[in-house]
């Protein structure tokens, strides 16, 4: 899918150097093809799954979806249908003199080296000249900073790339100078530029592609949404999270064996999820081991009949032991460490839910035996599986047809 497209208009029209064999037999896409975000029809509010709600104007009020009350939020319209993503069988770019950079941003994540070789591999197949695609090192800081110049992206130096974690690339968080990023798009004559990132590197690639835009610099900015959390509005899957799901087995069934070979063990697995559980409640529901999943989108309390302790100690006194899941995010409201101090990125700093939540346990509940495993930087590291593999090659090719389209200012993604 693409999102939100918009042309660059000093672009001409030619053929795309595909039409010669049918984009392999496999055809193109049209500019008006459409993908719908609501893919179900409720008959009513009462239908599970609708999850609608009133919103109050004035006087009066209006049903709406969770979807469209979570973009009015952020104050973007959001739209019954989206752009469908592929070749085109009209290109707005010259292979033989586009030049085409690519940066990834933020935090890591499985996947980041699959997205930035199939881009190089699809531009390459679009006819970009070797030496023509640069890689900008260290996340947007590597526009401007001397000390790390661009680096030259070929077939033969991303081969092999995508069975290793991390990012050749390297990333940072924050510090986009978005006048200077674009004076070096400028100077460096860059036609296409591919930004991996989540929601603060995608929102630096809007703010650099309306800079272009402000500035006359013609460029097609593209973005690739890269949550391990799995929460960027709109988009039903980020590149990542399924591996991150399948290698937070681990932790957990070593959970499991831990608290089930002691005393009243518990074991306690902290996973990433900042403002949403969906690493840590897919990560439970598929080891079948994990006894309480607690997660941001859902408040709990510690004490009390329907607390957290008294729940535990019931499922111990059932079977001697009791295996906890909880996603970074998760009951940040009764952390005393909590404040509103944001990173880089501008993420809120978060309190450390797992080292207080291992205290709170063993102060409250006696005799227990609590093990705490925190295995997010191994998880984050490691290279994706077979199903983000392909899912990472299928959103790098959409983004360099979206950008040899002649559209910037969009994202590619997973819709229904």
């Amino acid at each position: 899918m693409v999102l939100t497209a918009c042309t660059v208009p000093q672009l001409k029209p030619q053929p795309s150097p595909f039409v010669a064999h049918n984009n392999w037999d496999g055809g193109f896409v049209s500019d008006d093809d459409r993908v719908s975000l609501q893919s179900m029809k409720f008959a009513s509010a009462k239908s599970a799954g609708a999850s609608t709600h009133m919103i109050a104007i004035g006087s009066t009020g209006h049903r709406t979806s969770w979807m469209q009350s979570s973009l009015e939020q952020i104050n973007v319209p959001l739209p019954a249908f989206t752009m469908r993503a592929g070749a085109r069988d009209t290109i707005f770019h010259n292979p033989a003199s586009t030049t085409a950079a690519i940066v990834t941003c933020g935090g890591l994540c499985p996947g980041l080296n699959d997205v930035v070789a199939g881009l190089v591999r699809k531009l390459e197949d679009y006819g970009v000249k070797e030496g023509n695609i640069l890689g900008v090192r260290y996340g947007y800081r590597g526009f401007y900073d001397p000390e790390f110049p661009p680096i030259v992206l070929t077939r033969e130096n991303v081969e092999g790339l995508h069975l290793q974690g991390g990012t050749m690339l390297g990333t940072s968080r924050g510090g986009a100078d978005i006048k200077e990023i674009v004076k070096k798009l400028d100077m460096w004559g860059v036609d296409m530029l591919f930004v991996v990132g989540g929601n603060g590197g995608n929102a630096g690639a809007a703010a650099i592609q309306a800079e272009c835009q402000e500035r006359g610099v013609v460029c097609s900015v593209v973005g690739v949404p890269k949550s391990i959390d799995n929460d960027i509005l709109l988009i039903d899957r980020c590149f990542g999270f399924e591996t991150a799901v399948e290698e937070a087995q681990r932790p957990l069934l070593a959970a499991k064996v831990e608290a089930s070979s002691t005393f009243r063990g518990i074991g306690i697995v902290k996973l990433m999820g900042r403002e949403s559980g969906f690493i840590a409640l897919h990560a439970s529901l598929s080891s079948g081991v994990v006894d309480v999943c607690l997660i941001p989108e859902v408040p709990f309390s510690l004490h009390g009949e329907k607390g957290l302790l008294a729940y535990l100690e019931s499922v111990i006194a059932r079977q001697g032991h009791a295996v906890v899941c909880v996603a970074e995010g998760a009951g940040q409201d009764m952390l005393p460490t909590s404040s509103d101090k944001t990173d880089a990125s501008g993420n809120r700093i978060l309190g450390d839910i797992g080292q207080w939540l291992k205290k709170e346990v063993k102060d409250n509940l006696p005799d227990v035996d609590v093990k705490y495993i925190d295995p997010t930087y191994m998880i984050r590291a490691i290279p994706t599986n077979s199903g983000d593999r392909i899912y990472c090659k299928i959103l790098a090719h959409n983004a360099v047809h979206g950008a040899f389209a002649g559209f910037t200012g969009i994202t590619v993604g997973l819709v229904n």
